[in-house]
């Protein structure tokens, strides 16, 4: 692992006080090595970590990804009420979903204004809001 991507892997979890083993330094330098964000399924982190020639078991990518979320690294956006796609980028902001690829990217925050949401039941708050706009490309 080239040094920057293994220092900043290193930082990324330091900042949420994870130890950093091996699977996990490996899985963050394909996550946040080259200080780009990403929306990864688990699958696809799991098939870059192989082409990566890292041996990691898809059950360690998924509760990687998971202690990931829970140290409050990355968040996980639900599509279809199944698809996980994890997201290092933690901010509050809208996404993509490209129907025809199946691609998560994000979209521009600054455009989005959600000017009055449902009151809440009572004995519940709000503690978050997932924005989702579904995109086909148009054909003809």
């Amino acid at each position: 692992m080239e040094d920057r991507m293994f220092h900043r892997s290193s930082e990324w979890l330091g900042t949420a006080g994870l130890r950093p083993t091996r699977q996990r330094l490996a899985l963050a330098a394909l996550l946040v090595g080259d200080g780009k964000d990403r929306h990864v399924t688990a699958e696809s982190l799991f098939a870059a970590a192989k082409d990566a020639g890292e041996q990691v078991s898809l059950a360690t990518v998924y509760n990687t990804l998971r202690a990931f979320c829970d140290a409050g690294l990355m968040r996980e956006v639900t599509v279809d009420g199944a698809r996980g796609y994890f997201d290092t980028n933690i901010s509050d902001h809208p996404h993509f979903f490209w129907e025809d690829t199946a691609e998560l990217t994000d979209a521009p925050a600054d455009r989005l204004v959600i000017s009055d949401l449902p009151e809440a039941p009572e004995g519940a708050e709000v503690s978050k809001v997932d924005v989702v706009i579904r995109l086909r490309r148009k054909h003809g």
